[in-house]
């Protein structure tokens, strides 16, 4: 089994300490992160070495966005499918265990859902490219892909599927397009295959609210999906949202989520 977590940190030198004290915690064999706002040689990979993950690949870059992938056992970094058309620092691939794993971060789109809104235009354009890229690699290698894909898909998956059809995040130009880029590319969603619809499930709550903790207005944006080879592993290593994580001190928005692959 492979055990593999993903969360946008939203900056990994400011929450380096956090980060550790998850892995110390939670012990995954494999960590995605997003939003790292680092270059690569900023990124703290001494701790993360000394935290046992001495396996790491970095796609950095200044001030914003920016992936990685540390990793107990060995990693190879691989060529990643081209998703973003502006070449931001979005997405970084690897094998360990003969497993593929893409790590993702789709843009968030800021505020409009319309196409004059050019961060929403280009959040669009991602999601096509990841439709049109992964139904044509489907069944070439086993494959995981995570990451903050900044859609809640699913009516379930957001504190209020109606108020928040306009909002970016849940729109159907999103959902759709996210529901297609999985289906035509053979992925299985690991949390509501093992945690169906209709529980809710929620991985970011705004940092606008007073206390997230009392409303629990929160939305799925973090995502774990696999091929089919991957996804049968037994219930309690199955999957897990760590919600806790968002009220240590100075926390990221988003929490860690962790899910186990069959190998």
């Amino acid at each position: 089994m492979l055990r593999i977590a993903t969360w946008n940190i939203n900056s990994v030198r400011l929450r380096i300490d956090m980060v550790c004290r998850f892995l110390s915690e939670a012990k995954p064999d494999v960590l995605c992160l997003q939003e790292i706002k680092c270059r690569d040689g900023e990124f703290p990979s001494k701790a993360f070495r000394e935290a046992g993950y001495k396996h790491i690949h970095v796609v950095g870059q200044k001030g914003w966005h920016g992936v990685a992938i540390v990793s107990k056992r060995k990693l190879e970094p691989i060529e990643a499918p081209p998703i973003c058309p502006k070449k931001e620092a979005r997405i970084a691939a690897a094998t360990v265990d003969g497993v593929e794993i893409h790590n993702l971060y789709v843009p968030a789109g800021a505020d409009i859902p319309d196409l004059s809104n050019p961060k929403f235009a280009h959040k669009l354009k991602v999601l096509d490219r990841m439709k049109a890229l992964y139904m044509k690699r489907r069944g070439a290698a086993p494959t995981v892909l995570v990451g903050d894909l900044n859609v809640a898909p699913g009516e379930h998956d957001v504190w209020s599927h109606k108020q928040l059809l306009n909002v970016v995040s849940h729109t159907p130009g999103e959902t759709t397009r996210l529901n297609a880029a999985r289906d035509l590319g053979g992925f299985v969603d690991l949390a509501r295959l093992h945690r169906p619809e209709p529980e809710k499930l929620f991985t970011w709550w705004s940092y606008r609210s007073p206390d997230w903790t009392k409303n629990n207005r929160g939305r799925r944006l973090d995502h774990i999906w696999a091929s089919a080879d991957l996804a049968g592993v037994s219930q309690g290593e199955a999957f897990a949202i760590h919600v806790a994580c968002r009220s240590w001190e100075r926390p990221s928005d988003h929490v860690p989520v962790v899910a186990g692959l069959k190998l």
